[in-house]
């Protein structure tokens, strides 16, 4: 009976042993292994065997990791207070420096990436901020990896995320676009004018060319004004002064017509103007 014990406690002790020495990477991680507190290597993804109480394997994500930078009340080159807040991205890809250079690697790129857009968005202007997201973007990116390189971590991507401006500015800026688009209005106004005025002018002059042009306008316009039936016809004084002419015309063709070819032209026929009598003091009566 004691013998059984002996062997149930072995086999449980050799059990804890095996539980305690086989370790399982999973594949988006890797071990950092120590033994006796000094690295001696990596272990990759799959089963592990350490040597239990000697050997500690700290398992260390490489996966892409999403860190949202809080925002940061930030004064501008030109002096305008903005509330600036972005996200970053970053990966582990040295295991052994992310372990052993520094304590927290998720806090100090939390801080640093903090402290770094303070700095960048501090140094331009509202407008550059806001229209040179990308180069800032950039900057950013290009400072956070010279702090991080030491700690075995690579920045991917920093992007701006929200930018919180003072009422007081919005108001402004809102001025600003109201006051840009009637601009353009009144500019697209005068040029259609200008337009408008050169091709009237060259039209003027094609009907000077052509009188007859300046009629079939007329015709036309009336035209437009009996589309929707009305009474009233308007005739323009042009056309009147027109067609008093062709009637004149035609009946000096009609009278020299019937009088014939040898017939003398009567002449015109005088007309006497009465005449006032004039009185002493150079009034009439």
């Amino acid at each position: 009976m004691p013998a059984i014990w002996i062997i149930v406690t072995i086999a449980i002790a050799g059990l804890l042993l095996l539980t305690l020495a086989v370790k399982v990477v999973k594949q988006y991680e890797q071990g950092v292994l120590f033994r006796l507190g000094r690295v001696i290597g990596t272990r990759q993804a799959g089963l592990t065997v350490i040597i239990p109480f000697i050997d500690v394997l700290n398992r260390v994500s490489l996966r892409i990791v999403t860190m949202p930078i809080q925002s940061q009340g930030i004064i501008t080159r030109d002096n305008v207070s903005v509330d600036v807040s972005a996200v970053a991205y970053f990966r582990i890809v040295d295991p052994v420096k992310s372990v052993v250079a520094i304590e927290n690697v998720n806090a100090a790129i939390n801080q640093i990436a903090q402290t770094t857009l303070r700095k960048v968005v501090g140094q331009h202007t509202l407008d550059e901020t806001l229209s040179e997201t990308d180069r800032i973007n950039i900057d950013i990116k290009t400072i956070l990896d010279v702090a991080t390189e030491d700690w075995g971590v690579e920045v991917t991507l920093v992007e701006l995320k929200d930018i919180q401006l003072p009422d007081s500015m919005k108001r402004a800026m809102a001025r600003q676009a109201e006051a840009e688009r009637e601009k353009r209005a009144k500019i697209i106004a005068a040029e259609g004018e200008a337009l408008a005025a050169d091709a009237l002018g060259t039209a003027a002059d094609i009907m000077m060319a052509h009188p007859l042009a300046l009629q079939l306008r007329n015709l036309q316009s009336l035209v437009e004004l009996g589309v929707d039936k009305n009474t009233t016809v308007v005739f323009p004084a042009p056309l009147m002064s027109t067609i008093g002419e062709l009637g004149s015309f035609l009946a000096r063709e009609n009278a020299a017509a019937t009088a014939g070819p040898n017939t003398p032209a009567t002449p015109p026929t005088p007309v006497a103007l009465p005449v006032q009598p004039a009185t002493a003091n150079g009034k009439t009566s």
